[in-house]
């Protein structure tokens, strides 16, 4: 299980790559500058300057300024780094468009969670973030085949999502006699269609996986009957995929829900995947909340900071998809101050008088969460926003919930 650290920082991460993919030039004016472990700094300077030289032969004036503001921010940066860092860095630096024609001068430096594996500069009109966006891939694959005679669907399960690679449907003939044919002949031509499909399959198997098999954690294979065991046991796989095989599943389904009906089956037997983490804390809420005395389940964000500040909430579970901010404001008519939470600044009222608020300070309501989290000794957990109890605990519960160490009113355990 991911430590609380380890999950914030890829919640930052993730939402720093959001940040940047939503920014737009006016022209080619935003750097991107990834810079691997291995580059001297050295290096990396000789080459910003010999940009510089090339750049300040752009024709538009405001265009040649910002570049040439944008490379001089990198290399001014870059002399507090006698190396970059053990994961390398990036630079993204440049001229973001905002109201009507103006622009503004914006700069982001990322320690990616993974190593860098190559240098790149590029001068364009977006952010590109390809390379940081490849590391949020999840790291914990497994491949999904659920087949009968009829029809096979294969797909990935990613973390918590599963992916759909192929859904194929088979010419095989039902067995029963038809035209005349002897029933020998017969027999053998729905064998001879079986085979050419089991081997289609099997071919779009072994190419969907083969680029991945050594970061499969496993492959689960399931449907009705005997046919899954069959197409298992004979030569339609690679090696390599066979040995990932982990188990085997009676599903009634062959098609994406069937694929669903799998990984149900699969994360009830195989502990350690995350899926069956999210399922577990959410069956432990749900029983908890399903109570007659309403149990030790509590929900809500309101419900949530209030049982942080009374430092008696054990579990803290949280959405990703929790797309909020915490403001500290002042009103600037009758003087209140306060704290509440809204997607933008702009939907705060006062509650006292309803005018126009002063922000005085803004955090992301996760990180605001975390923080009192430590403070108060909960353990929180990040629910994706694929799986269906993330989908749940983001709509039905407001994306907060949480397990209490004691009812309120109860006497606390000295």
């Amino acid at each position: 299980m991911a430590s609380d650290e380890t999950q914030i920082k890829r919640y930052e991460f993730k939402k720093a790559l959001h940040e940047l993919e939503d920014l737009k030039g006016r022209g080619t004016e935003l750097i991107s500058l990834y810079v691997p472990p291995g580059k001297q700094i050295s290096d990396v300077v000789q080459y910003l300057r010999e940009e510089y030289s090339t750049s300040s032969n752009i024709k538009s004036k405001s265009t040649r300024k910002n570049v040439l503001g944008a490379i001089e921010s990198i290399m001014s940066r870059l002399k507090y780094y006698k190396a970059p860092p053990d994961s390398g860095l990036v630079f993204f630096v440049g001229h973001v468009a905002t109201r009507g024609d103006q622009t503004e001068m914006y700069t982001k430096i990322i320690e990616p969670p993974d190593p860098i594996q190559t240098f790149m500069y590029k001068c364009d009109s977006v952010f590109h973030t390809e390379q940081l966006r490849l590391q949020l891939q999840e790291k914990e694959i497994y491949g999904l085949i659920v087949i009968d005679r009829k029809e096979a669907t294969i797909g990935f399960l990613n973390g918590t999502s599963i992916q759909l690679v192929a859904n194929e449907e088979s010419l095989v003939p039902s067995k029963h006699h038809q035209g005349g044919q002897s029933s020998r002949r017969y027999e053998r031509l729905i064998e001879i269609a079986a085979h050419e499909y089991f081997k289609k399959i099997g071919d779009i198997i072994n190419n969907a996986f083969m680029p991945v098999v050594r970061d499969m954690k496993a492959v689960f294979i399931g449907g009705p009957g005997s046919t899954k065991d069959f197409f298992f046991e004979h030569d339609y796989l690679r090696n390599e995929i066979k040995q990932k095989v982990k188990d085997l599943f009676d599903l009634g389904y062959t098609d994406e829900t069937g694929l669903r009906e799998l990984v149900e089956k699969a994360s009830s037997s195989v502990k350690d995947m995350k899926i069956t983490r999210e399922k577990d804390l959410m069956n432990r809420f749900m029983m908890e909340i399903k109570k007659s005395d309403g149990g030790l389940g509590v929900y809500g964000i309101s419900a949530i900071l209030q049982a942080l500040e009374m430092k008696s909430l054990d579990t803290l579970l949280l959405s990703e998809g929790l797309n909020l901010k915490m403001f500290d404001y002042t009103c600037t008519s009758c003087g209140y101050h306060g704290k509440d939470y809204k997607k933008k600044s702009e939907d705060l009222k006062c509650p006292k008088c309803g005018s126009q608020v002063s922000v005085l300070s803004e955090e992301d309501l996760i990180e605001t969460f975390y923080k009192m989290a430590n403070e108060a000794s909960t353990n929180v957990e990040l629910i994706s926003e694929e799986s269906d109890e993330g989908k749940l605990l983001l709509k039905a519960f407001g994306g907060a919930a949480g397990i209490l160490r004691y009812v309120a009113g109860a006497t606390v355990p000295q």
